[in-house]
């Protein structure tokens, strides 16, 4: 699986793309959309986005500020060789935040594979990876709106380790790729490239818990 990625602001007419599965682009390159002037006709981000994967033979996600008649909210589109697949927003607002949360799982069949997407501040919530994991996605697909720290690689680190499924993380600034083994690589240019081959890695995992039909399983 090759997953091409785009940390820099936007490009018009939009860049070319190299051979890939996925091309991923952080939220610069929509910027905001507002879904009444989408919807009549006054502007075409989303179809531009679309025809763009078209012409490329690849799946696009793309982050941007989604305004729903003043509601706005930090989202990540995303289309496949022509066709808007769907928008995901962000599930978690955290204390001072201006945008409201969304609703739903982001996961979408991208180039042949299953892709689990994370916006922004959803990074820090593990549950987000946990059920991305337990669906079954290939990749995890994360877009921030900025990374200023050490904090976001190395928690994508742990994630892939943990939760066995590679992650992919994009910024205004620079790309990021952890695999499951926890080795994390990162780019700061332009265009770049990340490669894995998906692998479905299970561990037989067993517990004890107090309760649960106590008085049938006796004392252990």
């Amino acid at each position: 699986m090759k997953i091409c990625v785009f940390p820099r602001g936007k490009s018009d007419p939009p860049p070319d793309i190299p051979d890939c599965d996925v091309a991923l682009f952080s939220f610069s390159a929509l910027g905001e959309v507002d879904y009444e002037r989408e919807l009549s006709g006054k502007t075409d981000k989303f179809g531009g986005m679309a025809r763009l994967s078209y012409s490329a033979g690849c799946a696009v996600l793309c982050g941007c500020l989604t305004d729903s008649r003043g509601l706005r909210r930090r989202s990540v589109a995303a289309a496949d060789r022509g066709k808007l697949l769907g928008i995901s927003d962000m599930l978690h607002v955290v204390d001072g935040d201006e945008v409201r949360c969304g609703a739903g799982l982001g996961i979408y069949r991208l180039g042949g594979y299953s892709v689990g997407v994370i916006v922004d501040g959803d990074l820090f919530f593990p549950e987000v990876v946990k059920l991305l994991s337990e669906c079954g996605c290939n990749l995890i697909a994360a877009v921030m709106e900025e990374v200023s720290d050490d904090i976001p690689p190395l928690i994508i680190r742990s994630y892939a380790y943990l939760y066995g499924v590679p992650i992919i993380m994009v910024s205004s600034r620079a790309a990021y790729f952890a695999d499951i083994s926890g080795v994390i690589a990162s780019s700061n240019q332009e265009v770049c490239t990340f490669e894995t081959v998906p692998k479905n890695c299970y561990r037989l995992v067993a517990s004890r818990r107090r309760g649960l039909m106590a008085r049938d399983a006796g004392d252990y």
